[in-house]
């Protein structure tokens, strides 16, 4: 079997010892690479009921099957654990080029348990493996960590690292490589937990396709494909938040000011078309990719002066502008810096910001007991302090790094009924009222509220996709099984290791080819979807013996009570109702119990134990 080792990396930083865990052709049928493998790893190796923040939890990473490959936009990696924010189990995707140097390096995976005795980092070279002291990194930023070890080991290594939130704890923390980030669900806690500040790979090995003049014609179709298709001329000027401005005025469903409103009306200066020719010297690429979305975004003068960041993302104008009333494209940057370097994913951080702005708006917390003027007329200044406090868990901060639920919980005095989330996990961009399918997706993706799992926003948004036309995203009827099999889609998306901005090029029957250009194995579109059936499955059963049940699924009361006030959404609402027909029609098509868990007639079709 080419493209693959055979060989999954184990390392129990207690012990300070590593193993090899030998693969084969039939591990690859069954979980095909990336996602599919870092869950297989989490799911057999997290004891029920284990912490998160416990030695016992593990650390997966992964490549997709694509990653080191000459594929367009299949340079991502997948990182997995039971996480610390929602308790689930939760994979993050990351574009850095850490992935493939593993394969370089001889491996198809690794797997990191335990705890080191005092702060320390992975060093891998082929088959040499070390356990190095970092008491000099800890304390050091995510662009200061790698710097020093590339200057110790050669310019040449991949270096993952977290920031001090991650070895403070911070349930919002994330992994950095090559300024992208595996970003949600907290797996730079996990990392900090096992003492582990970086993961540093130098891979001398090469990678042997199957079939290297094959593999060689479909990238360069491929490449002419997405070169022709309008969206690459606007991704590759304007970055992933050219559709802004097209969610905000022409469809009304852009969160802002914590979810109470729809339509942004201040969000000119945060829309790419403004800030895109003003601030952007360059682009910049995920590991290996062909159509850069990335943007240096650099500020020269004022008083944000010297920001330079790799930005900024749709999801980031959400979470640190709109969401928190910030029409500030320069302070938006700044707050974006902020989070990258300490470490936490902007997602959350934002909407924990709004979500404590909101507070302030209703009496429920002050200003004095924050610690500063936290209000919408003053996000400017306050986003990016709070996003440092937030990293540091100083002051305020300390109760936000633990995500809104449990901030929620803490403050009390109906602090609940403000804080937007399913399972823990803080939303993404995208208001689900007044897209109701995609409201469906943030209580089943497994991992808590997710754009990215099922990716149902853009068969909504734009009415059609792949199987299906004329779809309404202010009805309900036919969502569980559109959601189901955008999630088992996407689960092959995240094991090939390709970008979801690549799902209308590269649907699922045309991975065939170039999974069978590199690996030489064969497989029909519906066994893929098998796998990505099987995939989401097991992180199902794994959330179930975790203790997650229906309960944890439930959208928050903003969107179940709150219609949406003003535009062209105004007076959408999932109701009581609604939510509960989805999701008792998702189960159906699941074949899972109506609470959320797996039967042991779909576990065993799936041949899952």
């Amino acid at each position: 079997m080419k493209g693959f080792s055979g060989k999954i990396l184990k390392i129990d930083l207690s012990s300070g010892k590593d193993s090899i865990k030998s693969t084969d052709e039939r591990y690859v049928k069954k979980y095909l690479g990336g996602s599919g493998f870092a869950i297989e790893l989490v799911y057999h190796g997290v004891p029920e009921g284990a912490d998160a923040l416990s030695p016992e939890n593990v650390l997966a990473m992964a490549p997709g099957v694509f990653d080191g490959f000459a594929v367009p936009t299949g340079g991502k990696t997948a990182f997995a654990a039971k996480s610390p924010a929602t308790n689930t189990l939760a994979e993050s995707i990351m574009g850095g080029s850490i992935g493939a140097e593993l394969r370089h390096a001889g491996y198809d995976a690794l797997e990191i348990f335990g705890k080191a005795e005092k702060p320390s980092y992975l060093f891998i070279e082929d088959d040499k493996i070390e356990i190095n002291e970092a008491d000099d990194l800890w304390g050091k930023d995510t662009r200061q960590v790698p710097d020093i070890l590339k200057k110790r080991h050669g310019w040449d290594v991949k270096v993952a690292c977290i920031g001090v939130a991650g070895e403070k704890l911070v349930r919002m923390a994330c992994i950095d490589c090559d300024d992208r980030q595996a970003g949600r669900a907290g797996l730079g806690a996990v990392m900090g937990s096992k003492n582990l500040k970086a993961i540093v790979v130098r891979g001398t090995g090469d990678l042997e396709p199957a079939d290297p003049g094959k593999l060689l014609e479909i990238a360069l179709r491929y490449q002419k494909i997405m070169e022709a298709a309008p969206s690459f001329n606007e991704d590759t000027k304007y970055g992933t938040g050219e559709f802004l401005g097209w969610i905000n005025k022409e469809k009304g469903v852009f969160p802002t000011r914590n979810w109470q409103e729809s339509f942004f009306k201040e969000r000119e200066q945060i829309d790419p078309y403004y800030w895109a020719p003003r601030y952007v010297s360059k682009n910049k690429a995920c590991f290996a990719c062909t159509k850069p979305c990335g943007k240096l975004f650099e500020i020269k003068s004022g008083k944000f002066s010297g920001v330079a960041i790799d930005g900024l993302e749709y999801e980031t104008l959400y979470s640190l502008g709109g969401g928190c009333g910030n029409a500030d494209i320069e302070s938006v940057a700044k707050a974006n810096e902020v989070c990258d370097l300490v470490g936490i994913d902007t997602i959350s951080a934002g909407v924990a910001i709004g979500f404590a702005m909101e507070l302030i708006q209703r009496g429920i917390i002050t200003e004095d007991e924050v610690g500063m003027k936290l209000t919408w007329d003053n996000a400017s200044d306050s986003v990016p302090k709070m996003c440092e406090m937030i990293g540091r868990r100083e002051g305020f901060g300390d109760i936000l790094s633990e995500g809104v639920k449990r901030a929620a919980e803490k403050i009390g005095k109906g602090a609940e009924r403000y804080a937007v989330h399913t399972k823990g996990m803080e939303p993404p961009a995208y208001d689900v009222r007044g897209m109701k399918g995609h409201g469906l997706s943030f209580m089943t993706s497994t991992r808590g509220a997710c754009h990215l799992r099922a990716g149902m926003y853009a068969p909504e948004l734009v009415g059609k996709f792949w199987r299906w036309e004329g779809i309404d995203r202010l009805s309900i009827e036919g969502k569980g099984e559109k959601v189901a099999t955008m999630e088992n889609f996407m689960g092959v998306y995240d094991s090939v290791g390709l970008c979801k901005f690549s799902r209308g090029f590269f649907l699922i029957d045309k991975l065939r080819e170039v999974i069978e250009a590199i690996s030489g194995l064969q497989f029909t579109e519906e066994e893929l979807l098998k796998i990505g059936e099987r995939i989401h499955n097991m992180k199902g059963g794994f959330n179930v013996k975790h203790g997650i049940t229906r309960k944890d699924w439930l959208l928050p009361p903003r969107v179940l009570e709150d219609p949406i006030p003003e535009g062209p959404s105004k007076g959408a609402k999932i109701t009581v109702e609604e939510m509960n027909n989805m999701l008792d029609d998702y189960m159906a098509v699941r074949g899972w119990t109506t609470d959320g868990a797996p039967t042991p007639e779909k576990l065993k079709e799936l041949d899952i134990v």
